[in-house]
């Protein structure tokens, strides 16, 4: 089922519990495709396009796009459905929005997650690198810029054996706009440290990393995962920062124990 109304275009499947799955930088919804077919039979999915992804519109008369901006989306969206309760589950970038909403709206969850992303902020060497990714996207297009940084989110074995995969991924990636990729850089950048919602969490949190994720690396995260006995924290093996595609079958029974998990 396709929703247009409101500013996000998002996908729902099955029924039950409300589980929302929120799609990192360069992704679309479908990053989750691989979720749907076993979550589905669970629970409520809903899987939104962020805004400037699909057709999501980025919300005009606005100069820039924060971490917050999209976390209130959300709530909208929830609003829109009627849902008062829910599990809330981001990848990379999707998770930054994750630990916004956690902090701003904790009155609508039952437990959230981070699926290869951190609490803490951008270092300063990452804002640079950051401000660069902005430069060239300018100067080269958004499509060149993710054509580069695409294949280095996988794990050396799976674009090895995945060329296919990896290509489908770079190939989506032409319909973003550069207007789109540069203010998520932005609202990347710019996003504060939320390691106290981590700290200060009275729901369950998951936590997965890859060991091979130079994104989202696996130092940081076993950090985070000791700020809390809320946190269950799980480590996937020769994975990068693409699990739902490396190790889908692994990721689903994490996210369905998970929901059984806050649901107990």
């Amino acid at each position: 089922m396709n929703h247009n109304q409101t500013t996000l275009q998002y996908n729902t499947y099955g029924q039950g519990f409300p589980v929302i799955l929120l799609h990192g930088f360069g992704e679309d919804n479908t990053i989750w495709n691989n979720q749907i077919v076993v979550l589905k039979d669970f629970c409520l999915l809903i899987i939104p396009n962020l805004q400037g992804t699909g057709s999501s519109p980025l919300m005009q008369g606005k100069s820039t796009l924060s971490i917050e901006d999209m976390a209130d989306d959300i709530q909208l969206l929830l609003e829109k459905e009627k849902i008062t309760e829910c599990i809330l589950l981001g990848h990379s970038m999707g998770g930054y929005i994750t630990l916004a909403f956690a902090e701003k709206y904790p009155q609508y969850l039952k437990g959230f997650g981070l699926i290869h992303s951190t609490a803490y902020p951008d270092s300063e060497e990452k804002k640079k690198n950051r401000l660069k990714s902005i430069d060239i996207i300018e100067e080269y297009g958004g499509y060149s810029f993710l054509k580069n940084t695409i294949p280095n989110l996988f794990s050396v074995r799976f674009k090895f054996n995945n060329e296919e995969s990896v290509d489908e991924l770079i190939q989506k990636s032409k319909s973003f706009s550069n207007t789109s990729l540069q203010a998520y850089c932005q609202a990347m950048m710019n996003r504060p440290d939320r390691t106290k919602q981590l700290i200060n969490t009275t729901i369950p949190v998951l936590l997965i990393a890859g060991t091979e994720d130079i994104a989202a690396p696996l130092k940081d995260l076993k950090e985070q995962a000791e700020l809390s006995k809320m946190i269950e924290f799980h480590i996937l093996e020769r994975v990068g920062h693409m699990g739902m595609w490396e190790a889908p079958q692994e990721i689903n029974q994490l996210i369905l124990s998970f929901i059984k998990t806050c649901l107990s």
